[in-house]
């Protein structure tokens, strides 16, 4: 009987790829990348930073979606990434696009904009321009003192987190200090460029969204009139020779 031999050459033929050990690696990297190749690439991807701009520049083209839609998430996505909220980002831009009814797709891929390149220009920019909204003095050359800050916000967390488990008192004041110093004068200083950032980046795209997208039907409609002049021609076909 040929059934449980067919049956066995069709489940090898359908089952994934077998690595060292039985495990699947069919969707596993043939060369696992490491602890500090992914920290690397988290700065620097692969192929640079331009081919990774063009790559979310080629995704936000093609979302199925109005252009005006897909340009105010583009706005939220840049807009958020001038808060110093980092971490929160992608809700950020999520909750931004759906008040502004944007695409939320866009506004995750516009959060791009706030890249370990750019972030560090922004930083200081909002840190600036927040202290001198608020009166205050800021120190660029000072990176221990915000270094300091955030170093100590963190320990803030972690002490504070454990004594939820055990009998010692709660810290607040790096945490006021991280608030104080960083996160007001950051959010005050964003603001005012964010917006500015979100507006052009509103205006740039959704003319930019709407030619691609009309020269993208242009051509489907072509290729659509191709194919179906060629089905019409091999149906005359069999006619002129009969």
């Amino acid at each position: 009987m040929m059934w449980p031999r067919w049956r066995a050459i069709a489940t090898s033929a359908a089952s994934p790829e077998k690595g060292q050990g039985g495990t699947d690696v069919v969707f596993k990297r043939r060369n696992p990348r490491t602890y500090f190749r992914t920290l690397l690439e988290a700065f620097w991807p692969r192929g640079g930073w331009t081919r990774a701009f063009h790559y979310v520049k080629h995704r936000i083209r093609r979302l199925p979606d109005r252009p005006d839609r897909i340009a105010r998430g583009v706005g939220a996505g840049v807009f958020i990434s001038f808060t110093p909220f980092f971490g929160f980002h992608f809700i950020g831009s999520v909750v931004l696009a759906k008040l502004f009814r944007g695409n939320v797709l866009a506004a995750l891929l516009g959060t791009f904009f706030g890249n370990p390149l750019t972030t560090p220009i922004i930083a200081i920019t909002s840190l600036k321009f927040g202290n001198w909204m608020l009166g205050t003095k800021f120190d660029e050359g000072d990176h221990a003192s915000i270094a300091g800050r955030f170093v100590g916000a963190a320990e803030d967390l972690k002490h504070n987190f454990f004594a939820i488990f055990n009998a010692d008192v709660t810290q607040w004041q790096n945490l006021i200090y991280f608030w104080n110093d960083i996160v007001v004068p950051y959010f005050i200083g964003g603001f005012i460029p964010g917006i500015v950032a979100a507006v052009i980046s509103y205006y740039l795209s959704e003319p930019v969204i709407a030619a691609y997208q009309k020269h993208r039907r242009k051509k489907l409609k072509e290729r659509f009139e191709k194919l179906k002049a060629r089905l019409h021609a091999r149906t005359e076909e069999p006619q002129e020779n009969g």
